[in-house]
């Protein structure tokens, strides 16, 4: 008989996220027949930024998260440049990469050692306070000294993002939220002492990466293999690109493109479609590319279960992530699956890591670091980028010198979204279904997928109705709080 399961909320993750899944034996096992992915708050900022300055933007919508404020803020630049007709010159482009990537660093290692490989850990007697109980404990789970090491690392971990941030603020003036990004390039200079206090700190995260980091995510690899053919969702990978090495804005560190039914391809924004049908959105706000896009909520629409769109790319449902880009340019090519994800995205944090040293070296202290630009009265423009789990898409348009419409599409739009208008399950539900499940008090299997994807449910939602949707969902099997 099929056992519907309601995980809510979801921890371990950033935002608000509820998983229904429906179990039952299938040729002899145990295994998910069907998905729900639920954003259960709602997001506006779309709506606040309408009619105000869009140099506001940049900061505005870095609140939208405090894991990747960053991406928000490169987008929301990059927006602004195309919009106002300028290019940041070469310092000003090389500060930014120099934050973003700090802001990658510090959000993957988060990835793996506090909201990923807890899935994969006995830590009894290792981690035996709140928050870590209660927990889930299933026998495949790791113990012993290999137990013993990812917890003693988790809590290195903790010092190696803090350094992350304050590398970050050399150049971005503060983290999470950088004061820095600017139309035109950025407001900090370049100056020797701070490279050399910005390389000192990342010699030693980049010591964490290669001797800690991606040592680790090997070891979890090797203990469950079988998880590298659990968790593959649609199969279809999509990025932006990231990291602009030059000003042409075409060389990127990370390219942009797709892989689609075995085939790569090319990003064309025009493709990308918004879908509402299970979404609490008005009609009006379905079947529109992005740069028409609105944002109208109706929490009472029948048929819907979440506040997050369904973007599709050709109508296909894409994943995005470390992954999608790490395949996308050549650089990992073992699989897609619950393990790829985590193992791409350790050497992702390596290259990154890597390039950044490069790029200190790249920076002429005194040099510009900012081009001066005007409002135009009108413009229609838009920034792609990536964040730590993906593309992230700004639209804008500019109406008598104010925002007249703002749109962004977040990776987790994308990765959590619910079905389509074609009833196409979004990549998170496409990955949950065969997923084993042993015991259906205990649905690790389920969280360790839906983790593998690091949602970030602050940028794919926002704002709740405090007498509804978060808190009135009856939990059928208690959530690992671990």
């Amino acid at each position: 008989m099929a056992t519907t399961i309601k995980i809510d909320p979801i921890t371990r993750i950033e935002g608000h996220l509820e998983i229904e899944v429906t179990v039952d034996t299938v040729r002899g096992q145990q295994q998910v027949v069907d998905a729900k992915s639920a954003g259960t708050m709602f997001r506006g900022f779309e709506m606040i930024l309408i009619g105000r300055d869009p140099r506001d933007a940049a900061q505005y919508t870095q609140r939208i998260c405090g894991v990747c404020p960053v991406s928000h803020a490169m987008a929301s630049t990059m927006n602004l440049d195309n919009a106002f007709g300028v290019s940041p010159p070469d310092n000003g482009r090389i500060l930014r990469n120099l934050v973003l990537g700090a802001n990658f660093i510090q959000s993957h290692v988060l990835h793996f050692y506090h909201l990923s490989a807890l899935d994969f850990i006995n830590t009894t007697g290792l981690l035996d306070m709140s928050p870590w109980t209660p927990r889930y404990v299933t026998p495949d789970m790791a113990t012993g000294s290999a137990a013993a090491d990812l917890v003693s690392h988790y809590l290195t971990a903790l010092q190696i993002r803090r350094k992350a941030h304050q590398m970050g603020a050399i150049f971005g003036g503060k983290l999470p939220c950088t004061g820095s990004f600017v139309v035109g390039g950025v407001t900090e200079i370049v100056a020797a002492e701070k490279v050399a206090d910005f390389r000192n700190l990342l010699t030693e995260i980049r010591a964490f990466i290669d001797n800690v980091y991606v040592p680790d995510a090997g070891t979890l690899a090797g203990l469950f293999p079988s998880y590298y053919t659990i968790g593959t969702g649609s199969g279809n990978l999509l990025a932006f690109g990231v990291f602009d090495l030059d000003a042409t804005g075409n060389n990127k560190l990370l390219g942009g493109g797709r892989y689609a039914d075995g085939v790569p391809g090319t990003v064309d924004p025009a493709q990308i479609t918004e879908y509402v049908t299970h979404s609490w959105y008005t009609d009006e706000c379905g079947e529109k590319n992005p740069a028409e896009g609105v944002t109208v909520p109706d929490a009472d629409k029948v048929g819907a279960y979440s506040w997050i769109k369904a973007p599709r790319y050709a109508d296909q449902v894409y994943e995005l992530g470390p992954l999608a880009r790490m395949w996308i340019n050549g650089e990992y090519a073992n699989g897609i699956s619950a393990m790829d994800r985590i193992v791409a995205r350790s050497l992702e944090t390596k290259k990154i890591a890597d390039a950044m040293d490069g790029w200190l070296d790249q920076l002429e202290p005194g040099a510009p670091v900012y081009s001066s630009s005007s409002i135009p009265q009108q413009a229609t423009s838009l920034g792609l980028t990536e964040a730590p789990r993906g593309a992230l898409g700004h639209w804008m348009n500019i109406t008598n010198s104010v925002i007249g419409r703002y749109q962004v599409v977040t990776p987790t739009n994308w990765n959590a979204s619910p079905k389509d208008d074609q009833n196409q399950p979004g990549p998170i539900e496409s990955a949950l279904i065969g997923v084993p499940v042993a015991d259906l008090n205990q649905p690790v299997e389920v969280l360790r997928v839906v983790h593998t994807y690091d949602p970030c449910l602050a940028c794919a939602v926002h704002m709740v109705r405090p007498d509804d949707r978060a808190g009135g969902i009856k939990v059928l099997i208690p959530p690992n709080i671990a």
